[in-house]
């Protein structure tokens, strides 16, 4: 087992490692879903929330079920569907307290099951052997690093509204741009934390 500190775990999971810049996972709803700051830091929560709690029950079914019983071979299917009900927990969620919020994200609340940032999270718990308590921060620090992403592209998609773009790098062009300097901002945390 590692004997990475908690607090390491969890501040090398939002910056220095974070799940969306450094091992570019969840780019599909990174790019889609951060036109508005509303709707990004929306759809963040929702991610914090899942990757969290199924990062967790993930771990305990791994390491209390699967482990013992030498089923580590259907980890992936058994992670999957920990996600899916999950999502389906909290569609329903935001569908009965936030109307708004749920029709703003649409299609992409429920495509947080197949949100690979998610089924990454529990299987970088299992790769890099983290105990209960490091999957615990690890889980909430990635998903608040895939958070503060998001929110941070969408602040820039809004001010670039306002802003005079070149015409052939307008649309796809200057957020792929903008997407890579976030990333080299976060790899400049690299070597300060290892988790």
């Amino acid at each position: 087992m590692s004997v990475t500190p908690l607090w390491t775990v969890f501040v090398g999971s939002i910056f220095t490692n974070n799940i969306l810049f450094a091992s570019f996972l969840g780019m599909c709803s990174f790019l889609v879903c951060s036109n508005r700051i509303n709707t990004a830091v929306g759809l963040g929560g929702a991610v914090v929330f899942v990757m969290f709690f199924t990062t967790v029950i993930n771990y305990l079914i791994y390491y209390f079920v699967l482990v013992p019983l030498g089923l580590e071979f259907i980890s992936f299917i058994i992670f999957i569907a920990v996600i899916a009900a999950f999502v389906q927990f909290v569609e329903m969620f935001v569908e009965r307290y936030s109307p708004s919020l749920y029709y703003a994200l649409g299609i992409f609340l429920p495509l947080i099951t197949v949100n690979c940032a998610i089924l990454g999270a529990s299987l970088f718990m299992v790769i890099r052997s983290y105990t209960l308590g490091q999957t615990i921060f690890y889980g909430a620090g990635a998903g608040v690093g895939w958070a503060l992403a998001i929110a941070l592209m969408a602040g820039l998609r809004e001010k670039m509204g306002y802003s005079d773009v070149p015409v052939p790098l307008r649309g796809t062009g200057v957020i792929m741009i903008v997407a890579g300097v976030i990333a080299m901002t976060f790899f400049g945390f690299a070597g300060m934390l290892r988790t």
